[in-house]
């Protein structure tokens, strides 16, 4: 069984015993959060598709580790003027 849910303005297809990265969220590590926005739940014919949520649905996660991205690279030119 697995749940469709949405966190950071991304939806994630996420079910039991998965790891996952989002978007920095407001707890601890080593906290519980639980994500109220699931779209669908369940698995194949049994696919509860939400009109925009599944009511009643809820989907617990442990905070593992709270980090950041890899750094991006960003550089601009402009060829022949000299624009770096």
């Amino acid at each position: 069984m697995y749940a469709i849910i949405r966190t950071g303005g991304k939806q994630y297809r996420v079910q039991e015993g998965d790891e996952f990265n989002v978007e920095k969220l407001p707890a601890n590590e080593g906290e519980t959060i639980v994500f109220g926005d699931v779209l669908a739940v369940g698995e194949g014919s049994d696919l509860i598709v939400g009109k925009p949520n599944v009511d009643g649905a809820r989907v617990h996660a442990d905070i593992v580790k709270q980090g950041r991205a890899k750094k991006i690279l960003v550089f601009k030119f402009k060829r022949r003027k000299n624009y770096k």
